[in-house]
This record gives structure tokens, sequence and C-alpha cells, in this order.
């Protein structure tokens, strides 16, 4: 950060905040409108206090590298437009002699999921005169509007439960800290909440197609781009989100019960399809090399850990048996780990009490409802169904790759806000629940006294 940072970031979060206020209106009611700001808030301080944290606590790191090699990008835009648009669309990696000055300073640019951050970065830069913190900020916007799409759909999908769905979309510390800054990971987890959106919007309910599928198009280019297996893990549960919800619409029971083996082997056959397609040629997300890729980075990311942060979750030798194998542990490190007593710095405290508080929910859920009652109510639930199966598929993935809680923080986020807000819908059924019950027992005992006077 340098000193202009200082005096044009008060400039900008004056801009933001006027422009949040002038469209609050029109993406809120009158249940939603107290969480917008204070939602873009968090979001602005987990931008800054990103920056912060890198720059005084680590001394440098990815968001720093990322604006750093963005200058090449804002240097071409403003000195040679031409040459700055053709770097901004250049997508194959290669050099030509249009470009050669500027994609020389980038060290990534060969890189492509992080050429693109660069790339986004750069565009952010020209807007606020390369400040890196105003940077930060136009990413913490990105990252917001994708969210508070996300937090829309819950809210439709449970009215009921909208305070709850505001701390699991936008209050998490880990959520908004690691999910705001100028990272990857703040253009994911906005990707998804756009995703989300589309596909809730412009498939579920079939309300403003065109519009939502557009939103859902957008997310899945940023997300083809920069971590497509966030896409992958979100593929075959949303297919079968699709067919449950159709095959509930289906009136006799007989036809739904004989329905039902039918979606589920064309949604896994769809999704599979989808998942290969994606992929072909891929080297590092290719479904048929991901056992031996899943190898390699958690044996990479676990040597780079010096600080105690490392985790075992068994031995993984490449093939999809030992990856089934270890998933049950990898389910639990991604979403109850680490543990209060695994906690060696205030980074992974954080983590440790957000997980910490899964699992309380977790097992205070599960004690109340019953095991089998609650197995029950998400088979029952297709947003439950969803919700879960996304979160456990991300689990196992992202806790067989990183192989230390440092990376892991990061790379869980995206499933935060679906596994506490399934957590959250499933509380809210079971409170309707009772209180259906309740009301049916007080029209009981009514009727008993009336008999009986």
């Amino acid at each position: 950060m340098e000193l202009q940072d200082l005096f044009l970031t008060p400039l900008y979060l004056g801009l933001f905040y006027a422009l949040a206020y002038a469209v609050r209106p029109r993406f809120t009611n009158s249940y939603t409108k107290k969480y917008f700001i204070p939602a873009l808030t968090v979001k602005f301080i987990g931008a800054i206090g990103l920056g912060l944290i890198y720059q005084f606590y680590y001394t440098g790191g990815d968001t720093y590298n990322y604006f750093n090699q963005s200058k090449a990008v804002y240097q071409a835009l403003t000195e040679e437009p031409a040459a700055g648009l053709a770097l901004l669309f250049n997508s194959s990696g290669k050099y030509t002699p249009e470009i050669a000055k500027y994609a020389s300073q980038i060290n990534w640019f060969s890189a492509p999921t992080e050429f693109f951050v660069i790339k986004i970065s750069g565009f952010f830069s020209l807007l606020c005169f390369d400040t890196y913190t105003v940077v930060a900020l136009c990413f913490a916007v990105a990252s917001f509007s994708g969210m508070w799409a996300m937090y829309t759909a819950f809210v439709r999908i449970s009215p009921a439960a909208y305070k709850e769905l505001a701390i699991a979309v936008f209050f998490l510390p880990s959520v908004f800290f690691w999910g705001s800054g100028l990272m990857k990971d703040s253009l994911c987890i906005g990707a998804l909440g756009w995703v989300f959106y589309g596909f809730y919007y412009g498939i579920i309910l079939r309300q403003h197609v065109a519009r939502s599928l557009l939103t859902g198009a957008i997310g899945i280019y940023f997300l083809s781009h920069l971590k497509i297996y966030i896409l992958l893990s979100f593929l075959p549960p949303a297919l079968f989100w699709v067919f449950n919800e159709y095959n509930q619409k289906i009136r006799s029971s007989l036809a739904r019960n004989l329905a039902r083996p039918l979606f589920i082997v064309f949604g896994l056959g769809a999704a599979y399809l989808g998942a290969t397609r994606l992929t072909a040629g891929d080297e590092k997300y290719d479904v048929n090399k991901i056992g031996e890729r899943t190898k390699i980075n958690a044996a990479y990311l676990t040597t780079q850990v010096s600080n105690g942060s490392a985790y075992n979750i068994g031995v993984l030798d490449g093939s999809a048996s030992s990856l089934i194998k270890v998933a049950p542990q990898a389910i639990i490190v991604s979403i109850f780990r680490p543990f209060l007593f695994e906690a060696r710095n205030p980074v992974m405290l954080l983590s440790a009490l957000e997980a910490t508080y899964f699992l309380y929910l977790t097992i205070t859920l599960l004690f109340r409802t019953g095991i089998v009652k609650s197995f029950q109510l998400i088979a029952s639930q297709p947003i439950l169904t969803f919700c879960f199966i996304f979160a456990i598929v991300l689990a196992i993935g992202v806790g067989t790759n990183s192989g230390n809680f440092g990376t892991l923080v990061r790379y869980k986020i995206p499933l935060m806000p679906f596994y506490l807000g399934a957590l959250f819908i499933m509380r809210q059924l079971q409170l309707t629940q009772k209180s259906h019950s309740g009301r049916k027992g007080l029209a009981a005992r009514s009727i008993r006294r009336l008999a009986y006077s």
C-alpha cells in the first residue's frame, strides 16, 4: 500500500456507498433491506483487512503478486490501448509482437487462472489510478454482487430464515475475510452466487428466465476460468436438484417412485458428461487424472508448511479407491476442523471457532430432530439434498487437495454458506413442523373440552 491509498480509498468508499444506497431499493425488500449495507461493509473490511494482513503479517503474498503484475496490464491500457486490449483478451498464453513488451513483465502470463485474475485487476486499476486498496474494494463489490444474489435465492427458498441465512452468507469471518480482497477466492464465491441464483430462478422457478440464465452463464464463465472444480462440485447435485423438483410435481405416487431411479441415472449421466467435457485435456482438472493430481497437490502443499498447520487424512496413492477411503476424513477436516486445540495462530483460531460452531449446530440439530428423521427431512427437501451433497463433494475435493489448514481455510469458503444455510433451513422446517403440530394439538384439546362441556 502506498500514500495514494490513504487519499483515494475514502473517496472511492464514499462513491461505492452512494451507489449501494441508490440501488438498494431495487434489490431488497422490507426484510432484507437492513442487511444490504452491513453485508457490503464487512466485505470492505475483509478486502482492506486482507491487504493489511498480507503486508504487515505475511510481508507479501498472492494478493500483492496479482496487483504488482497487473501493473503491466494497466501500463499497456494507458500507453497503448490497442496492445492493452489485446493483452486483456489474450487467452492462449502465447507472446505476440503487439503484447510482448508488457507480457514479458508478467510472471504468470502463461498460468491461465492467475493471469485471469491479473487481467481483472488491471482493468479495475484503470478505473482507480492503479491503487491497490481501491482495486481490492472493486473485488469486494464484484464478490458482494454474487453473494447478494445467493442470499436472494436462499431467502426465496426459506423466507422465515432470512436472519440466519444472512449470517450463513455474509457474516462468517472466514468467508468475508478470504472472500473479499484481491484474490481468486473473492471472484469464485461471487461467481458461485451468480450460478446458484441463475440456476434457481432460471431452471427451478423458471422466472425471468433470460436474465437468470445470463447471470448464471456469467458465473459459469468466471468459475471455468478460475476454479473449475467448484463448478464440477456444483453440477451433479444441481442436476439432481432439478430432477427432485420435477419428480415431486408428479401427482401419482406410483409414477413418482418409478420415475425417481430414471431421474437419478439420467442426472448422474448428464453430470458425468458435463464434467468430462468441461475438463477434457485440462492438465490440472481432467476427471481421468483427478486421483493423481490430488496426490501431487496434497503432497506439495503439505511440504510447504512449517508452522504446524499440516494435517493427515490417510494415504493417497493417486487411485480413485484411495480417494474413497479418505473421503470421510476429508469431509470432517473440511467442515469440522481445525479443532480448537489444533489452532497455532490467529487465522487458525478463527477457523477453529467457526468449525466448532458448525459442529455444535450439526450435533444439536441431529439430537433434537433425530438422526433418522433428519435424513428423511433432507431427502424430502430438494434444496437440502442439493446443499449437503454440494458441500460434501466440495469438502472431499478441498480436504484431499490442501494438506494443511492454512490453504484449507481459503479453499473451503464456497461450501460454508451452503452447509450452514442448509442447517438453518432444516431448523426452520423443524420449528414450522412443531408449530403446526402444536396448533393441531391445541385444536384437538379445544374439541375435547367442547365435547365434555
